[in-house]
C-alpha cells in the first residue's frame, strides 16, 4: 500500500474504504460479509474508512467491526455532520454524540461538514456557532481533523475553501469530472493550501466501468498493460500528486484484493502520453452522447438572475451519457436543494451568457429544454417539498 500525508504529515493510504455501499441482506447490512472485506482491506494497508450519519446502518456496522476486532487505534475513521438537518447548536451536539455512540469511539479522526453545496450553508453553520464548537472539540481531542465534502461548482468550492482553516476536504473527481464540480482547479487550489484532498466517486458509482459504451470497452480491452476500466480510472487519479486518498465502495473480497494491488503499485507521474491519450479517447466516446457541448469553463457565469448554467448542462448531459435518473438525481441534489434557487426557469433571456460562451452555444434555448427534461412534474413536486422542509418549514422544534 502506498501512502500520502495529511496536513500534519500523518500517513493516509491512497486507497480509502467507502462504507456507503456495504452489501445488504434484506433491509440490513450483511455485517459478516462487510467484516471480512474490512479486515482484508486493513490487513492490506488501508487505514482510511469513510462513512456518514445518513448512510443507513453504516456507522453502527463499522463501529461494531472495529470494536470486536480491536482495530480502532489502527485506522482513521471519517464521518460527517448532516449539516442540512441542523437548526440549532443543540442539534450539532446531538448528532455528534449519536455518531460517536454508533461508531463506539470517543473521537473522530476526520470529521466533515457533509455535502456543502454553497457558501450559504457554511454561513448558516457559523451563525449557529460551528467555529466555536469545532474549536472545543479539537481542544478536547474528540475531533482530530475538520473538513468538508462538496457538491457544487468550482467557484463555490473555492469560496468555501477560503472561508475557514480546513484540515482536509472531499470532492467528487474523476476523468469525466475534470472540469466540473470542484474539478482540477479546485483540487490544485486545495493542494496549494497544503490541504489533503479525499476523492469520492472515482468511478462515478461504477458507471465508468459498468455503463461504458461498447466502443470504450473495446478500446480498454486493447490496453497493452491489460489494465481494466477501473484500474485506468484509479491510476488516472493517483497519477496526480495533489490527490491524497481515493475512496472505493468495495463490497467483495475480489474487489478489495484488486484495488489494494493497484494501490500498492500506483505512482504519481506514471501515466505516459499514450495513457493520457487513451483516457481522452474514452472521454470523447462517452461525450458523443452529450446533448450540450458545454465544457464547464464558466465563462457564462455569474448569471445575473442566479441560474447555474454549467451545472444544469452537466446534469442534463448525464441523463444521456449515463441514465436519465442519474442526471435528475444529481440536479435535485446540487441545484434544486440550494437555499438560493438556481433553476433554469429563472432565465430572462438577457443574452449575457451567450455573448461570453467560447463554444457559442444557444444557451437560452438549451436551458429551456434542459429544465423540461431535468424537472418533470414529479421532480418539481419533490424539490418544492424538500426545499420547504429544509428552509421554510414553520414551527421547527428544537432538538434536545
Amino acid at each position: 500500500m502506498k501512502y500520502r500525508t495529511d496536513k500534519y504529515s500523518q500517513p493516509i493510504s491512497i486507497l480509502g474504504y467507502g462504507c456507503m455501499r456495504f452489501s445488504r441482506k434484506g433491509s440490513s447490512i450483511d455485517i459478516d460479509k462487510a467484516e471480512k472485506e474490512i479486515l482484508l482491506a486493513v490487513e492490506s494497508g488501508v487505514n482510511y474508512l469513510d462513512t456518514a450519519y445518513i448512510y443507513p446502518g453504516s456507522e453502527a456496522c463499522l463501529g461494531e467491526i472495529l470494536s470486536r476486532n480491536h482495530l480502532r487505534e489502527k485506522v482513521n475513521v471519517a464521518t460527517k455532520l448532516p449539516q442540512y438537518l441542523i437548526r440549532n447548536r443543540a442539534a450539532i451536539d446531538k448528532y455528534f454524540a449519536e455518531q460517536k455512540s454508533r461508531l463506539r469511539t470517543e473521537y473522530i479522526d476526520y470529521y466533515l461538514m457533509h455535502m456543502l453545496t454553497d457558501i450559504e450553508a457554511w454561513e448558516k453553520l457559523k451563525k449557529l456557532g460551528i467555529e466555536e464548537w469545532i474549536r472545543e472539540k479539537k481542544e478536547s481531542g474528540e475531533i482530530r481533523n475538520i473538513g468538508f465534502s462538496f457538491h457544487g461548482n468550482t467557484d463555490m468550492f473555492l469560496k468555501i475553501l477560503d472561508a475557514y482553516d480546513w484540515d482536509f476536504c472531499q470532492i467528487q473527481y474523476n476523468y469525466m469530472d475534470e472540469n466540473s464540480q470542484a474539478g482540477r482547479k479546485g483540487l490544485q487550489a486545495a493542494a496549494a493550501k497544503g490541504i489533503p484532498v479525499i476523492i469520492m466517486e472515482p468511478l462515478r458509482g461504477g458507471k465508468l466501468v459498468d455503463l461504458l459504451p461498447e466502443r470504450a470497452k473495446r478500446l480498454i480491452a486493447k490496453d497493452p498493460k491489460k489494465r481494466s476500466a477501473a484500474e485506468l480510472a484509479f491510476r488516472w487519479l493517483w497519477d496526480q500528486p495533489e490527490v491524497t486518498c481515493v475512496l472505493s465502495g468495495m463490497n467483495s473480497l475480489e474487489m478489495v484484493e484488486e484495488n489494494c494491488r493497484i494501490a500498492s503499485e500506483a505512482e504519481a507521474g506514471e501515466f505516459t502520453r499514450g495513457d493520457h491519450a487513451a483516457i481522452e479517447k474514452i472521454r470523447n466516446i462517452i461525450n458523443e452522447k452529450i446533448r450540450v457541448g458545454c465544457t464547464g469553463c464558466g465563462y457564462c457565469m455569474p448569471c445575473p438572475h442566479g441560474v447555474d448554467i454549467p451545472l444544469t448542462f452537466r446534469c442534463y448531459n448525464e441523463m444521456y451519457t449515463e441514465k436519465k435518473g442519474v442526471g435528475r438525481r444529481e440536479y435535485a441534489q446540487v441545484v434544486a436543494l440550494r437555499k438560493d434557487p438556481a433553476f433554469a426557469t429563472q432565465c430572462v433571456a438577457c443574452g449575457r451568457c451567450e455573448k461570453h460562451c467560447p463554444q457559442h452555444l444557444s444557451i437560452i434555448e438549451e436551458l429551456k429544454q434542459a429544465d423540461k427534461e431535468l424537472r418533470p412534474f414529479y421532480y418539481r413536486v419533490y424539490s418544492t417539498a424538500a426545499r420547504w422542509f429544509l428552509y421554510n418549514r414553520p414551527g421547527v422544534k428544537k432538538l434536545k
